[in-house]
């Protein structure tokens, strides 16, 4: 990596600029980060049973320095206010775990005991949380826990705060929006290898953490490496105004859903005038498509939720809380925050369909378009984790697809193939290596790595294209005051230099896999089907689910792997495996031994069972070390 001297010139002057034009000498959300401070966890590193660790907040301490000149100094200032950690005071009964995980775990006090809030990504971060909690507040039991939304930041954790046995007792109940089980699932099995391997680019778990490298992902530090885990709500909130009582303590819901996540709600403490946003309302622009991918989320239904959010509980409400970041107290202060978040969302929506309408492109209207200069000047609206660049491409995209109208853009070559004809257009490698250098001299970073992307996929052995694109991405990293972005340039600086690094975390765990229903888990399957060399197999096997009373049958067919329910009284295929779904999960997806099943009698079959081998021959493995900036 470069040192601080290697910084170049273009990059100073953002930073420079940023400092020039930003509200630096407004401190409030310093102050609100502060506010309530009780206790910070010490020493800051978290570790699982094995003793590796799995979260390491001191490792963020370089943050209390002043900013370097390799970090953009707003992006500086967003990750100083995430890295206060510990246990903080929201309001009276109302405490929250801060910077010891990306996002925030929160503890509301009841009668008894205590109702957990998202208890963040890993059961080994979650139990610390709560520790510390306990710590200062005593020893109460959870008597319940709410999952405000499906990403994993908000559920992952929850074997370390309860039990399953206390959940099934009845003396924990769970509460998570409509649908939550199944987005959850769809999003960290259909297409997880891909989303994990991303997002090892997306939160820099694996760059060295420093000026020079990870800083922060805007919304929080990084993600914990621990174990996630999820026990499966028991109320599901399926209406805004559904009110519950756990532990004595009032909660009326607000559901969201197709905001931040398809399954989201919001919720209000009438008695307490407090007011949780969930992730739909936090210190950061946030993303409509995040870098890691995801579907594309409508900023549309998002600002309506936050319009209706205002005028359901604003005015009742004296302090407003969040699943990442700090709170905002007073009912003035918090609404005009909902109320610019609102604005945000919408005005990045309606003139980004405004300008597709007068026939520009998402690549066009990000150039172009500026916020209303009291968006832009609020700290909150800045696009530390989202940006107004990749969001407007994917309001973009969700209007208009991948094709911008442009016949010449409608069958393009693919990625190495486009490159090689581009080099060779462009006078072939070394003439266009000579050219990369001067315009990385100018300062044209953004052009200097696309050429550059072109000789690398058609010379990926190209040491000196390599290195001169690492340079490249180092630089538009260290001007990035997204972390997100930066962290993705970052990342691919590392990865040219030091080789590909995988996935640092994986999100399919085993809890998660579990909660699959039986439609799910063949959907997974499906998606592995290798359909050129299955054109020509027929196998068609049926399923009998003992523990649910369920017989499903799968059929391959035409390289398609097709699923459905039988009636009970349905003829049965010449092949039939009766056993449980946790068993038809371990044999699909756990790696269980089929013939060892067979033969301690978990599994009996009615017909020949090297048919499933025949089906499973059929199946590729993900690949959890895809390469990203290399072909």
């Amino acid at each position: 990596m470069s040192t601080d001297t290697g910084v170049t010139p273009t990059v100073r002057a953002v930073h420079e600029d940023a400092l020039r034009t930003l509200p630096f000498s407004d401190e409030q959300d310093f102050a609100d980060a502060d506010r309530g401070f009780v206790a910070a966890l010490l020493p800051g590193a978290i570790s699982d049973a094995d003793g590796s660790v799995v979260w390491d907040c001191d490792s963020f301490a370089f943050l209390k320095d002043e900013c370097p000149p390799t970090v953009h100094p707003s992006l500086w200032r967003q990750s100083q206010l995430c890295a206060k950690q510990g246990l903080f005071e929201v309001s009276e009964k109302i405490y929250q775990v801060r910077g010891l995980d990306l996002s925030n775990m929160t503890l509301v006090e009841g009668d008894a005991g205590v109702i957990v809030i998202d208890p963040l990504i890993s059961m080994e971060t979650a139990a610390a949380g709560l520790a510390l909690y306990r710590t200062h507040r005593g020893e109460r039991p959870v008597t319940g826990v709410i999952f405000s939304h499906c990403h994993i930041d908000h559920f992952g954790g929850v074997k370390g705060v309860t039990t399953v046995e206390d959940v099934d007792a009845g003396r924990c109940p769970v509460v998570a929006p409509a649908g939550f089980v199944e987005h959850a699932v769809e999003e960290n099995v259909y297409a997880g290898t891909a989303m994990s391997r991303r997002a090892a680019y997306m939160y820099g778990a694996a760059l060295p953490r420093g000026p020079l490298g990870a800083v922060g992902a805007g919304l929080g530090l990084t993600t914990s490496t621990g174990t996630p885990t999820l026990i499966a709500p028991t109320v599901y909130i399926d209406q805004t105004s559904h009110t519950e009582t756990i532990d004595g303590v009032r909660i009326e819901f607000q559901l969201t859903p197709g905001t931040e996540a398809p399954a989201e709600m919001n919720f209000y403490f009438p008695d307490l005038r407090a007011l949780c946003m969930a992730e739909n309302a936090t210190h950061t622009l946030h993303n409509l498509l995040t870098l890691r991918g995801a579907l594309v989320r409508d900023p549309h239904v998002w600002s309506g939720y936050l319009t209706e959010a205002i005028n359901r509980y604003a005015s009742k409400s004296d302090v407003l809380f969040a699943s990442h970041h700090w709170p905002t107290w007073g009912t003035e202060r918090l609404t005009k925050f909902l109320s610019l978040q609102r604005d945000l969302y919408g005005y990045l929506h309606d003139q980004t369909v405004r300008r597709i309408n007068q026939g520009l492109t998402g690549t066009e209207i990000a150039e172009e378009i500026a916020l209303p200069p009291a968006i832009d000047n609020a700290w909150h609206t800045k696009g530390y984790y989202g940006s107004v660049s990749h969001n407007v491409k994917a309001i973009y995209q969700r209007y208009m697809g991948w094709f911008e109208g442009n016949p010449a853009l409608l069958w393009p070559h693919t990625p190495v193939d486009s490159a090689k004809r581009h080099v060779e257009f462009m006078g072939g490698s070394t003439e266009v290596l000579r050219k990369a250098r001067e315009t990385f001299s100018a300062g044209d970073f953004r052009w200097a790595a696309q050429v550059l992307n072109y000789v690398l996929f058609a010379e990926p052995d190209n040491a000196e294209a390599r290195a001169l694109q690492a340079d490249t991405f180092e630089q538009l990293g260290f001007g990035c005051e997204n972390g997100t972005w930066r962290n993705f340039f970052l990342m691919g600086a590392h990865e040219l230099r030091q080789g590909n690094v995988g996935t640092p975390t994986a999100t399919a765990a085993p809890d998660i896999l579990g909660a699959l229903t039986v439609g799910q888990l063949f959907d997974a399957i499906a998606l592995r089907v290798d359909g050129p060399r299955a054109w020509s197999a027929d196998i068609v096997l049926d399923w009998d689910i003992t523990d649910e009373e369920l017989v499903h049958r799968t059929a391959l067919r035409n390289g398609l792997l097709v699923h459905f329910d039988l009636d009970h009284d349905a003829p049965r295929g010449d092949t039939v495996f009766h056993l449980t779904r946790p068993d038809l999960i371990g044999i699909l997806l756990g790696g269980m031994d089929l013939s060892a099943m067979i033969s301690d009698g978990k599994v009996r079959v009615d017909g020949d069972p090297s048919r499933l081998a025949e089906l499973a021959s059929y199946l590729d493995a993900p690949d959890p070390n895809f390469a990203i900036v290399t072909p």
